[in-house]
């Protein structure tokens, strides 16, 4: 098992957010496509099971990766489950810039922090508050 590594120099915000706008756009396109020669449209064609079904095990390959402890695999695998996300996310009507909004909307905040946000919204939403 490889111990971790520090990460890689990260690319600039705005490459990050054109290629997650790009690939985006692509599964957009998908959509309605012919199942017998898209992998996207047949995903969609499944319909909403299916496409949480994939996140699902994406996530868990990324978990079985992570315990093997090799970086390329870990890689490969949440790539994987970056682009089912982002089928989801489609199949939903939303986009990588919802998202990505929400993590400048986080940024800042210690995890604890936001936990304790997320817990007292929905905390008030179950009692009838406003959030």
């Amino acid at each position: 098992m490889n111990s971790p590594q520090p990460p890689s120099a990260p690319a600039d915000d705005a490459s990050r957010d054109d290629t997650l706008a790009r690939l985006a756009d692509t599964i957009d396109g998908r959509r309605g496509g012919d199942p017998e020669k898209s992998y996207v449209a047949r995903l969609f064609s499944k319909g909403t099971d299916a496409i949480l079904k994939k996140v699902g095990e994406e996530a868990t390959e990324v978990v079985m990766a992570g315990k093997d402890g090799q970086r390329d695999k870990i890689v490969g695998e949440v790539a994987d489950l970056w682009f089912h996300s982002l089928v989801a996310l489609s199949h939903f009507g939303l986009r990588p810039a919802d998202v990505l909004a929400e993590l400048r909307r986080r940024e800042g905040l210690s995890g604890l922090e936001e936990f304790a946000l997320r817990k007292s919204r929905t905390r008030e939403a179950n009692e009838g508050g406003a959030p």
